[in-house]
């Protein structure tokens, strides 16, 4: 079973607001877009949210998505994930993505979650490239993610463990984009390309 971890707990600081709650150019909210893709490719998707994220909460669960609402949250992104899996500890693989990258196209989702199925460790997208997100992970991974803390995220566990990864190419550049940014926003919805912090 592949369990997708959307982590979506970030203050959006950057942004100045909840960029998870702003619109794409369709009108579908950022965090929405992002949830599509793993409905359809997983077996499984549990959104991790921090407290007073309820109405975004709702519109997440109304698409099919099971919410993880945890304090944990406010300590950054690693406890997020870290809270997720353990969560969820009969899941075979965690895909994990990010609630602020709207534009993962479904084949990129669906071919990670084979790759997974198939047996692979660790599975990384590459555009052009670059590696981005969504990240998978095989069930033996669980403990290392577990005890990721802070706003330290699963990089750490990739780092030490790199003849277990799998660099999947894919064309899909939505695997690079996020909205951390009004102006990331914009060109995402004029379909101009948008910063990566890599």
């Amino acid at each position: 079973m592949i369990c997708a971890l959307l982590l979506a707990g970030g203050r959006g600081e950057r942004f100045g607001g909840d960029k998870l709650a702003a619109t794409l150019a369709d009108g579908t909210p950022v965090a929405l877009a992002a949830s599509r893709p793993l409905l359809a490719g997983c077996d499984r998707v549990l959104a991790v949210l921090r407290p007073g994220r309820e109405a975004l909460g709702e519109r997440l669960q109304a698409e099919g998505c099971e919410l993880l609402v945890s304090p944990c949250t406010r300590q950054g992104m690693g406890a997020s994930l870290a809270a997720g899996v353990a969560a969820t500890p009969e899941a075979g693989a965690w895909l994990v993505a990010l609630a602020d990258m709207p534009l993962v196209a479904p084949a990129t989702v669906a071919e990670l979650a084979a790759r997974l199925r198939a047996g692979a460790g660790i599975v990384m997208p590459e555009y052009d490239g670059r590696r981005g997100h969504p990240v998978g992970f095989a069930a033996r991974f669980g403990p290392a993610l577990r005890a990721l803390a802070g706003d330290t995220g699963a990089r750490r566990v990739v780092r030490a463990h790199p003849g277990c990864v799998v660099t999947v190419p894919v064309a899909d550049p939505g695997i690079l984009r996020d909205v951390d940014t009004p102006a990331d926003l914009a060109a995402m919805n004029e379909g101009g390309d948008t910063r990566d912090d890599g």
